[in-house]
C-alpha cells in the first residue's frame, strides 16, 4: 500500500466511513503485532487478553483453558450456592 493513500485510508477506518477487508486487516494486525482477533474486541481487557493469548505456545494456551474452566466451575458453584442460600419465591412453571 502506498503510503501516501495508506494515512487518508486509515482514517476512514478509524470514522468508520470504510471498513477493511480481512486480508487488510490482517495485514494491519501483522504491522501493529497483535492478533487478528484484537479488532473484534469489545472491550480493552478483552483486547488485552487476545494479545496475551497470542503470544502463549501451544501447551500454554490448554493449560490456560484448563484454568479457566476451573475458574468457571467455581464461579458456577457460588452461583448456585447463592441461590441455595437466599430466600426465593418459589415459582410453579404451570402458573406461568
Amino acid at each position: 500500500m502506498d503510503e501516501s493513500s495508506a494515512s487518508g485510508r486509515m482514517n476512514h477506518y478509524e470514522k468508520g466511513r470504510h471498513v477493511p477487508d480481512i486480508v487488510t486487516l490482517r495485514k494491519i494486525a501483522q504491522e501493529l503485532n497483535v492478533p487478528l482477533n484484537y479488532f473484534l474486541c469489545e472491550d480493552d481487557l478483552s483486547a488485552e487478553l487476545a494479545c496475551l493469548i497470542s503470544r502463549l505456545d501451544n501447551t500454554a494456551k490448554k493449560a490456560l483453558i484448563s484454568e479457566l474452566e476451573k475458574l468457571e466451575d467455581l464461579e458456577l458453584e457460588k452461583v448456585v450456592e447463592q441461590r441455595e442460600n437466599s430466600p426465593e419465591i418459589a415459582i410453579d412453571i404451570k402458573d406461568l
